[in-house]
């Protein structure tokens, strides 16, 4: 079917239509007409790929990736950056209005990343060397669970796309450990030290012998944690975490724990975040390992870092005593601590996971009526389910500022900072 494309769509599609159908299709720009191949529909909608561009769009570009459209990693390098800019601002304005119909009129600021080499943390899937059949090492293939193999990656930092290089040659020369299955690989603010996660299917030699392996074969490991799927058995080899630094603060990060993947932007988050304001009391609900945390303890008389994971608020808590911070952690989901809070905040931030914010949270939050609210999200669908219950016809707040940073460039990913405050 050929079909012209009206417009992206979070996900990293097109949208166009055809004979009473809406039709997805990745790997597009607005106004291009494309030979879709379907690979699945209903009644309502086709999903497909793209056979041939009949009308290429002026702005398409050549990938710098010669695995894009292969990979499923990237879905914008045919799309030139200041364009990609450009079309997640679009979707962000249409999904809060769709879905939340939170119709924000204002401006939506972009702050912009360099479009490569930025990414601190990648995880690779190996396969084995197995019947005439070479080893490879690589990401998921667009719209499948089978392996792409790769050689390059360029949106990787230095350290990592060494890493991947080292990685690829254990397993084409057979050194790699045959029951390898993952590696996660996570760098520290120098692009120096690494922390690396390692999947095995089961041990098939020693924990100690197969860390080891790892260890030589990739430059500048500082700890390995390695996990036997069969078993769920984790042995760790090393401190168990890396230090990563920013804004004047260092951080320790350990193995299961989050931390910003855009290495080029993570003291724009914390300074745009916690802000410049200072008074009594902040709350940092979903916390992490204290990014924010830290920060606002600068500014607060008293700070709460909120952290359910136990792995994370480990973390927290190391890093609250290593920077002598006024702070406090508390292990507990934010709608456990909210349930039983009574004081007023001055400041809230969330952090949430893809999932947002639970609802009971934010009806607690609304009866607390803290002065500010400040959301960072990774998913514009939840964030504005969210937000119009904050701000909607029940909704106690206003929303002052929206900022887009744009953490995965060439991706369709968005991460959203909204700003709130309680209405008079």
């Amino acid at each position: 079917m050929n079909v012209k494309i009206e417009k992206l769509v979070y996900g990293g599609e097109g949208l166009g239509h055809h004979e009473g159908h809406t039709v997805f299709v990745p790997f597009v720009l607005p106004d291009e007409v494309v030979t879709v191949h379907p690979v699945g529909r209903n009644k309502k909608f086709v999903r497909g790929r793209v056979a041939q561009v009949l009308s290429p769009s002026p702005q398409r570009t050549a990938a710098p990736c010669p695995h894009f459209a292969i990979c499923g990693g990237c879905h914008y390098q045919h799309i030139p950056y200041e364009a990609q800019l450009h079309y997640k601002t679009g979707i962000l304005r249409e999904t809060l209005g769709r879905i939340g119909r939170v119709n924000w009129d204002g401006p939506i600021a972009t702050r912009a990343s360099p479009p490569f080499g930025y990414r601190n943390r990648a995880q690779w899937k190996l396969r084995p060397a197995a019947a005439g059949i070479g080893g490879a090492v690589g990401y998921r293939q667009a719209g499948s669970s089978a392996l792409c193999p790769v050689d390059e990656c360029p949106i990787l930092s230095p350290r990592l796309a060494t890493t991947l290089a080292a990685l690829r040659n254990i397993v084409a020369q057979g050194k790699a450990p045959a029951t390898l299955r993952e590696v996660e690989a996570f760098a520290d603010s120098a692009d120096t030290n690494l922390l690396i996660n390692a999947g095995f299917e089961r041990f098939d030699a020693s924990p100690a012998a197969l860390a080891e392996i790892l260890r030589e074969a990739l430059p500048g490991v500082e700890t390995i944690l390695l996990h036997e799927t069969s078993h769920d058995r984790f042995e760790l080899f090393g401190p168990g975490f890396i230090h990563y630094e920013a804004d004047g603060s260092r951080y320790r990060v350990g193995h299961l724990s989050f931390f910003q993947v855009n290495r080029f932007l993570v003291e724009e988050l914390v300074r745009a975040v916690t802000g410049e304001e200072t008074a009594r009391l902040a709350l940092d609900l979903f916390a992490g390992v204290g990014l924010f945390t830290i920060s606002l303890a600068k500014r607060f008389e008293r700070v709460l870092g909120v952290e359910s994971n136990l792995a994370a608020a480990r973390d927290l808590q190391a890093n609250i005593e290593h920077a002598r911070a006024n702070a406090q952690q508390v292990n507990l989901s934010a709608e456990s601590l909210l349930a039983e809070w009574k004081e007023t905040p001055d400041m809230v931030v969330l952090d949430p996971p893809r999932a947002g914010v639970p609802p009971e949270a934010l009806v607690r939050l609304s009866e607390l009526a803290p002065a500010r609210i400040t959301y960072l999200s990774c998913d514009p669908a939840t964030l504005a389910r969210d937000l119009a219950a904050l701000t909607g016809a029940a909704g106690r707040y206003a929303i002052k500022e929206i900022l887009l940073f744009d953490v995965f460039p060439q991706t369709y990913h968005i991460e959203t900072l909204v700003r709130l405050s309680l209405r008079s």
